[in-house]
Formats: C-alpha cells, structure tokens, sequence
C-alpha cells in the first residue's frame, strides 16, 4: 500500500527538473562512487562557482594597463570579502583543469568512448580545451609580473610555429607583445565568449550523454534498476558539499597569488609559462621548436580526437583497462614512461649535447630528429615487446600509447614546475 503510494505520488517541480537532467531510474551499479567519482558533476558545480564568483569580480575589475592591478589591489584591501571571493575564484579555476582532466582519464580507462559515446568524447576534449584557455586568459587578468611573464613565455611559443606562428601570436596578443590590447583581448574571452562556448558544449555533452542511456556500464544479464531520487541525486548533494566545504575552508587561509605589477623591462628569472603548460615548455628546451611546437602537439591532437575510430578488435566497453592484460600494460606503461622521460631529459641536460656535437647539420634534424628518435625508437620497441611477449592486442596497446604520452606529459611538467631554478637549469 505504501509503495503503491509512493509510485503515484506526484513530483515536485524541483524533482521534475531534476528528472530532466537524470531519468527517473537507473541501474545501482551506476551510483556507486567508485564507478565515476562524480567528476563530471564536479566540473558541472566548478563552473557554476567560477560563474558566480566572475560575476562578482566584476564589480571591481577594470581591464585596462593603468588600472587592473590597482583594481586587483583595491579588491584585496578594501572590499568585504574581495579576497576570499578572488581566493575562491583562482582555487575553482585550478581544481577545475584537475578534475577535468581526471575525469577524461576516468572515461578513457573504464572504455566510455565508443560506438555512441564517441561524438560525446570530442565534445569532452573541446570542453577541456576551452577550460585551458579560460584559465589561461584568466591568468593575466591581474597584470602582475607573474601573470605578464608567463603570458609572454607562452604566445612566444606560439610563434614557433612555421609560416603561421607569427600572426596567430599577434592575434592572440592583438599586438607584437603583450599590452593593453592584450588584457582587452583576454578579459573579453575570459568573460564573454568562452563561458558562452562552454555552456553551449556543456548542455550538448549532457544531452548526449543522456541519449546514450547514462554513464557506460559492463555488460549484464540482469539489471538492479533503483529511483535516481534519493539514491543518486543524495549522493551528488552530498559530494557538492563536501566540494564547497572544501574550496571554502582552503579560500579562507590561501591567498591567490599576486606579485608586483607587470613590467616589461623587467624579466623574472626563471620565467615560467603557467604550471599546466609546464610540460609543453619543457618540451621546448630539449626538441626544435618544429618538433616540440608543431609535430609532437598536433600528432597528439590527432592521436586523441581519433581514439573512439580506431579500428578495435575486442571492446568491453564500461570495463576498467577493457581487460585485465589491458590493466598491467596500463600500469607498467605509465610507470616506466614516467622513469625513462625522467633520465632522457636528465640525459639531455648533461650529456647528449646535439646541438654542439652536430652543429653543420640542420637544427631540424640535430636538435630536432634525433633527440626524438631517442624517445621514440624505444618506445616502438617497448610496445612491439607487449605485442610480442604478451600478445597485447590492438586496443590495449593502443591504451598503453595513451599511458606513456599522458605520463611523460606529467613527468616534464613536474620537472619544469619543480626542478627548474634560475636560467631554466635543472636543479638535481
């Protein structure tokens, strides 16, 4: 009698909004914490966050060279609460890149990619690049030197790029260096365009996930279906919370970073691109900037956006690793990508001098060719030994090329961002 009841009761306007965005039952496997962790929800709630703290900056902000440092300052020093919402602000931003990033990885490793789900994860990787670039045109907002510098190092990058890379750095720049066409340019996509892409993609990447029947799962005969309310949406309220409880706690004794206002006659030493382009800076010192600017980024690229077309010989989809062969190669591919991009780049700092040794050949091939050979050949070898060895088939080795780019990416940002002192020397 009492279930009869409660099956006819009628929803609540919060609840039929909530059934918009879940349907109104699900399979129990699918609300079980470790089967997502919630990071999409996360990323979902962050944006809010940084919405509404941006909002609020705002008032206070003024994009322009002559007042957007004294703005940052005023804000710090006479508005109530400026810097806890500034604090809150810059921590939402950086959890954002985290959890954005671990939960690509989450879809990536439990096989959540393919058949339907691949339009779904090109919408994902388009999401993560407009998080970077949010972040990054965030970043010079408060025109200190911190925020001036590492602007400068990463458009000074983009100039790298054969025959194009002048004019896309003077049109991200909208001028030859950085100034106050620049903080304009940035202001405008930080606030502007790019939450604007982001909402639209957002909204598309819930619809198709919603279309796709929900998060993917391991094939079963028999499925436990339960009500999303209370079951799931509880859990989801909870994690907000624990999420808010946290970002306020850190705001309130962390300080977002703000040194001396920018000046341009004025170099820091070392001078660091933000921490999570470290890696692609790194790169930068060891390879021509033909390899580590154009081959290597847009290969990448390619080899990412093409992971759900691939063509695979053996899917589980909703299986972490696909399998448990999948699941050593993974582990053992990460741990040594992260070793041996590690004692090359120490290799490279000290003792395999290229660039002198071979200084009558041409620095695409000296600096460039070579020095990616020695990454790559053993690379190859290593994966032909899986396949070999162990018969690791088409899918788990293409997972173990997925592991060794995103460990060594992980690796040169690590060294970039902790072991690199005045001059860019590597300090170990």
């Amino acid at each position: 009698m009492t279930n009869t009841n409660q099956e006819d009761k009628t929803p609540s306007s919060i609840e039929k909004f909530i059934l918009h965005l879940h349907p109104a039952k699900i399979d129990s496997r699918a609300i079980k914490i470790n089967r997502t962790f919630g990071l999409g929800g996360v990323c979902a709630l962050l944006f809010i966050i940084l919405c509404l703290t941006g909002l609020l900056l705002r008032f206070s902000y003024i994009p322009t060279v002559e007042h957007a440092y004294d703005s940052i300052l005023g804000l710090k020093n006479n508005t109530v609460f400026g810097q806890f919402i500034r604090n809150l602000h810059h921590l939402s931003a950086k959890l954002m890149i985290v959890a954005s990033f671990l939960h690509l990885v989450r879809v990536y490793y439990t096989q959540s990619i393919f058949l339907k789900r691949g339009e779904n994860w090109i919408y994902g990787l388009l999401m993560m690049f407009l998080v970077l670039a949010s972040s990054f045109t965030g970043y010079l907002l408060p025109w200190d030197q911190l925020a001036y510098w590492a602007v400068t190092v990463i458009t000074q990058i983009i100039e790298y790029i054969p025959f194009i890379g002048h004019s896309l750095a003077y049109v991200v720049r909208g001028s030859e260096t950085v100034d106050g066409n620049t903080l304009l340019n940035f202001y405008t996509l930080h606030t502007g365009i790019i939450p604007l892409l982001f909402i639209f993609l957002m909204c598309m990447h819930f619809w198709l996930v919603r279309k796709a029947g929900g998060i993917a799962l391991p094939q079963q005969e028999e499925q436990q279906k339960v009500d999303v309310i209370p079951n799931l949406v509880s859990k989801e309220i909870m994690l907000a919370c624990i999420v808010i409880a946290g970002l306020f706690l850190t705001a309130a004794f962390y300080d977002a970073p703000l040194l001396d206002q920018a000046n341009p006659l004025k170099s820091p030493n070392p001078s660091k691109a933000p921490w999570y382009f470290l890696g692609a800076q790194e790169l930068l010192l060891h390879l021509h900037p033909f390899f580590s600017a154009v081959i290597i980024p847009f290969a990448t690229a390619l080899f990412f956006f093409g992971l759900p077309y691939y063509k695979y010989n053996n899917l589980n989809i909703g299986v972490w690793f696909n399998s448990p062969l999948g699941k050593k190669i993974t582990i053992q591919s990460s741990i040594i990508a992260f070793v041996f991009t590690f004692a090359l780049i120490y290799l490279f700092e000290h003792f395999f001098h290229f660039d002198l040794w071979l200084s009558n050949w041409p620095g695409v091939i000296s600096t460039g060719l070579i020095p990616f050979l020695f990454y790559a050949v053993p690379v190859a070898a290593y994966l032909l030994f899986w396949n070999k060895k162990h018969q690791a088939n088409r899918t788990e080795l293409i997972m173990a090329c997925t592991s060794i780019i995103l460990s060594s990416y992980i690796c040169m940002l690590l060294i970039s961002l902790l072991l690199r002192g005045e001059g860019m020397l590597m300090i170990f």
